[in-house]
């Protein structure tokens, strides 16, 4: 897997990708991620169409179950085989797998620590312990492509913005929107009227 966090492209006009000021005194935060507004028009357009399901949008529903991390990944290598764009397969399914794992552990409640219309109470699979017991019931990823540009989407029921942890580098954990920024063009996330969609944006070579 290569990173294609250095591409770039002037269609896009992507303007420049800020960074924390100082990685290690953020070690062991977690901070949350300020929504992605005034983005350029042409990807704004694309976000919208994504979330709007318009124009060559895919969408696959994420059941709450463990086993749906691995069925998402393999919808998306299936559409990109179909879209003669098999170079992204790692990056695209690696991030998809961050992005679908955190929606079904992070996103069971709303932001105002209410259970949703749209979301599972907690244990309802009979487990308490079960981290996915308490996952919303409509978790969709979404694809779209134009020429060169593939755009990821994960839409949830919670408006409650992606948190960035500086990890401990000998932890198991914390990684997950690191890889996601490590791995695409660009990402953010945008509050929707029920919920929220995390983007993420690749280039084929």
């Amino acid at each position: 897997m290569t990173s294609r966090h250095a591409h770039d492209d002037t269609r896009w006009e992507l303007g420049p990708l800020a960074g924390p000021d100082d990685p290690r005194a953020q070690a062991g935060r977690s901070t949350p991620v300020p929504e992605a507004f005034d983005l350029p028009p042409r990807l704004d357009k694309a976000v919208t169409a994504l979330t709007e399901l318009r124009g060559s949008t895919v969408s696959f529903t994420v059941e709450p179950d463990p086993e749906s991390v691995t069925e998402a990944r393999h919808f998306a290598i299936a559409r990109l085989a179909e879209w003669s764009m098999a170079e992204l397969v790692d990056d695209v399914g690696l991030v998809v797998s961050e992005l679908v794992t955190n929606a079904l552990r992070h996103s069971g409640k709303t932001a105002g620590g209410r259970p949703g219309d749209d979301v599972h109470r907690e244990g309802v699979y009979g487990d308490p312990a079960d981290p996915l017991g308490s996952a919303p019931s409509a978790i969709r990823l979404r694809l779209g492509h134009e020429g060169p540009w593939l755009l990821c989407g994960i839409m949830d029921a919670s408006r409650t913005a992606p948190r960035r942890k500086e990890p401990d580098y000998i932890a198991e954990t914390g990684r997950g929107l690191h890889l996601v920024e490590s791995f695409s063009v660009r990402w953010g996330w945008r509050a929707l009227a029920q919920g929220k969609v995390v983007w993420a944006l690749f280039r084929s070579p």
